[in-house]
């Protein structure tokens, strides 16, 4: 039976891991993939980037997966200049593709180079199979064709869809200007797949979870150099808050988790990943409050 004592440090133990974690003055955090255009944002987006600023997160980059939310990241970028934007079509969307969808998404880039710095996300998910895996299939080519034209890099969406999406970049590379698979959910021998085609590897607040095994091997093992961290806002919130709304803010729950993992410190991590995503996305040296 635990003692007063034994029960009060166990509660200080917990309210000292839901506090969220500190970096020094110097050091920033990038948010490479977040949603928030989404409705779950709309009644506080300017406190949530207020916090997120407090906290050290520089950058957010905020997803397009269809025509509209590609415009609202575009406008959100243009309002907020901690903000960046992608344009793309979600797998699940490739349905509701136009004849003239893809050259409405390239316009918007050629319009709006400033903000707009990757293309995506695409790619395919076989859980859901919102579209029929063969419409994936052909569009996911014709966005990765398009975002080589357009110079831009690619944020790839893989849910059960390992051996098709490897197939696939491997088919249509090289890609000069890189890419990542966003939310990384395989194991390591994946994770050295993805790594031979030149792209990075997203960490998401998955890895925070206690049946995150492969996630968290990967996190532990793969180049710090490959990496880049996502809160996948507004889902996938990390451990102490797994289960709310996720926000920018709560990457610094992501990046103690992986710090903690290699034994590093949380300011390594975020020097780093941060120097990674900046470098992958020509994300400016300063960004204007």
């Amino acid at each position: 039976m635990a003692t007063d004592n034994e029960g009060r440090k166990e509660i200080h133990v917990i309210k000292q891991k839901a506090q969220l974690p500190q970096l020094t003055e110097d050091t920033f955090l990038i948010d490479s993939h977040c949603h928030l255009d989404m409705d779950d944002y709309a009644c506080d987006l300017e406190l949530i980037l207020e916090r997120a600023r407090q906290h050290h997160i520089r950058t957010i980059i905020s997803i397009g997966i269809d025509e509209k939310s590609s415009r609202q990241a575009i406008a959100l970028a243009r309002k907020y200049p901690m903000v960046k934007a992608t344009v793309g079509i979600h797998p699940h969307d490739v349905t509701n593709i136009e004849p003239n969808t893809l050259d409405i998404l390239a316009g918007l880039v050629e319009n709006n180079r400033d903000q707009v710095v990757g293309y995506g996300e695409i790619g395919l998910d076989y859980v859901k199979n919102y579209a029929p895996p063969d419409l994936q299939r052909r569009f996911f080519r014709a966005q990765l064709s398009l975002a080589k034209e357009l110079g831009l890099p690619v944020i790839i969406h893989d849910r059960e869809a390992h051996a098709d999406t490897l197939s696939i970049l491997r088919e249509e590379a090289p890609f000069k200007h890189g890419g990542v698979m966003h939310c990384f959910s395989g194991n390591l021998a994946f994770a050295g797949q993805v790594l031979e085609l030149g792209f990075h590897l997203s960490i998401p607040g998955v890895v925070t979870f206690k049946n995150a095994a492969d996630l968290q091997e990967t996190a532990r093992l793969a180049p710090l150099t490959s990496l880049l961290l996502e809160t996948d806002g507004p889902f996938l919130s990390p451990v102490p808050r797994r289960g709310k709304r996720n926000e920018p803010a709560f990457l610094l729950y992501t990046a103690r988790m992986i710090a903690e993992l290699r034994g590093i410190s949380i300011d390594e991590v975020a020097r780093q990943t941060s120097a990674n995503t900046m470098a992958l996305f020509r994300l400016p040296e300063t960004i204007t409050p």
